[in-house]
């Protein structure tokens, strides 16, 4: 598949890079910049930012067969400095740096920056300056204080521009990717993701021949897509595995066992461990403990049912390309199993090989592709849930009777914002039951019960994160109905704080 490399030196902005890149039709690849790097079907290469200097003693360097491949090249930011270092030119630090909204000028005309105003605002992130450029090279661009702010070898198709084009400040940002990725990369721009989906099925089914295959399946969006894009290449030979650990949702183990096996035919076991989890949560009340007697049992309850049969060569994980990308940033050279979907980590030693069918994706392909292959937009289209479930929902120590008090509630509260069209506008609602009680009076009769809080944010990644203005009167509705039908329950908080400082979940 022809494909955009873009070589990552560490910036912030190469997971958005890669994106949109993606989004003009064209397929892009992330590699850190000390991987092995194969030119194979690379129609063009990108040199990210970074927050390096090119003259720090472990400076991230390149290949000199990059230059020397005849592949059109941008460099970005440090990938600029890079280059204008690596062929010659020079970059000093002049006590002028510049950060965020800049003006720059058009001063040579330029394929990079066809159709484009002549004074623009940009992205800038730099306090090194390229100050003599290399040798067959000229200025295309400066800021008003007379940095370059981009520069390129014609002939030989290599640009840099100091400012970050992916990012939505930069205005004409998206026009000058695509005047390097459609005109001079020369890339057809009709890359889609049914191509994607179509090539992905006939690698799983090239890999795995007849061989059996088997996932953790949790019901969440990445291992559910995982789970049916493999189902399409090999059938019967993949085994899903759905540990239910008690800390769903209402109804949700039922909900997956009735999509993936009962309508869809997916050979899957529901491994019933409530019992097994709520007896290990016993007496437990730290956030943290819990989490982790949750990944370790989620573990052991994986690895026993593997092991009643033994004739599996393929583990199924449902890795997305944000948990590629971040797990090479953090040093990890080696591929290791990544997180069950903030459970545990499945253990190195189970000797299989591994399938991970979604790690060139984003989230919000990945979600794309499940409807190319029919999966229902309830699974697709959910609001996040933590991997220990319910038990982080429950502040202080997990009980049988909590998580039915809790899973009422939380249902009660989504009902509601599913019937007001509140859903979909919010990115994460959830309800928390606190070990406070307080007095209140039903039916003439004094009743000591539970407080519960209301959750619900507006978010993109879950970085940061602002309290949902739902109207009084959905939370009014939502309150009388959760008091009404949960005696237990004998009061309702709204959360109207804010990430950061607080955090999303409250444990």
């Amino acid at each position: 598949m022809e494909k955009i490399l873009i070589i990552d030196f560490g910036s912030q902005y190469t997971q958005l890079l890669a994106k949109r890149i993606r989004e003009l039709g064209a397929y892009s690849e992330v590699i850190q910049y000390d991987d092995k790097i194969s030119l194979k079907d690379v129609k063009g290469i990108i040199l990210s930012g970074g927050p390096d200097s090119v003259y720090d003693e472990l400076a991230p360097d390149i290949p000199k067969e990059i230059l020397n491949s005849n592949i059109p090249i941008l460099g970005i930011c440090y990938g600029m400095q890079l280059l204008a270092k690596l062929l010659g030119g020079k970059v000093e630090q002049i006590g002028i740096a510049e950060y965020g909204k800049t003006k720059i000028r058009i001063v040579e005309k330029t394929k990079l920056f066809e159709n484009i105003d002549k004074e623009f605002n940009v992205w800038m992130s730099h306090k090194d300056t390229v100050t003599n450029l290399p040798e067959s090279f000229k200025i295309i661009s400066k800021t008003d204080n007379g940095i370059i702010a981009a520069f390129e070898n014609q002939k030989n198709k290599i640009y840099g521009i100091q400012f970050h084009p992916e990012v939505r400040h930069t205005d004409f940002g998206n026009n000058i990717l695509k005047n390097f990725v459609i005109k001079i990369c020369k890339m057809q721009g009709n890359w889609t993701l049914i191509d994607f989906v179509e090539e992905k099925i006939k690698e799983i089914r090239n890999i795995a021949k007849n061989k059996k295959a088997i996932i953790a399946l949790s019901g969440g969006v990445d291992s559910s897509v995982a789970a049916m894009l493999t189902y399409k290449a090999i059938g019967h030979n993949l085994k899903a595995i759905f540990v239910n650990h008690g800390l769903l949702r209402l109804n949700e183990a039922e909900e997956v066992k009735s999509t993936f096996k009962d309508y869809y035919g997916i050979n899957l076991t529901v491994v019933n461990a409530e019992d097994r989890f709520l007896k290990r949560l016993k007496g437990i009340t730290d956030p943290e403990e819990k989490r982790k007697i949750i990944g370790e049992e989620f573990i052991r309850v994986f690895e026993e049912e593997a092991k009643k049969d033994e004739n599996y060569d393929f583990l199924v994980q449902g890795t997305i390309y944000s948990d590629v990308i971040e797990s090479a940033k953090s040093g990890k050279k080696t591929y290791k199993i990544k997180s069950h979907h903030n459970v545990g980590g499945l253990p190195d030693q189970i000797n299989l090989k591994l399938i991970e069918p979604l790690r060139e994706l984003f989230k919000d392909e990945v979600r794309s592709v499940g409807e190319i292959l029919g999966l229902p937009k309830e699974i697709l289209y959910r609001h996040p849930f933590p991997g220990p479930g319910l038990a982080i929902r429950i502040i202080g120590e997990v009980t049988k009777e909590k998580l039915q008090l809790l899973k009422k509630v939380d249902d009660i509260f989504i009902k509601t914002l599913r019937e007001t069209g509140w859903y979909e506008k919010v990115w994460q609602a959830f309800a928390v039951l606190t070990p406070i009680k307080t007095v209140g009076v039903t039916g003439d009769k004094r009743n000591y019960g539970y407080l519960v809080a209301l959750r619900a944010v507006d978010s993109i990644e879950g970085m940061t994160a602002d309290w949902s203005k739902i109207p009084y009167e959905i939370l009014d509705t939502v309150s009388r109905r959760i008091t009404n039908q949960v005696e237990e329950i004998t009061r309702v908080v709204y959360d109207i704080s804010s990430k950061p400082p607080s955090t999303i979940e409250w444990e």
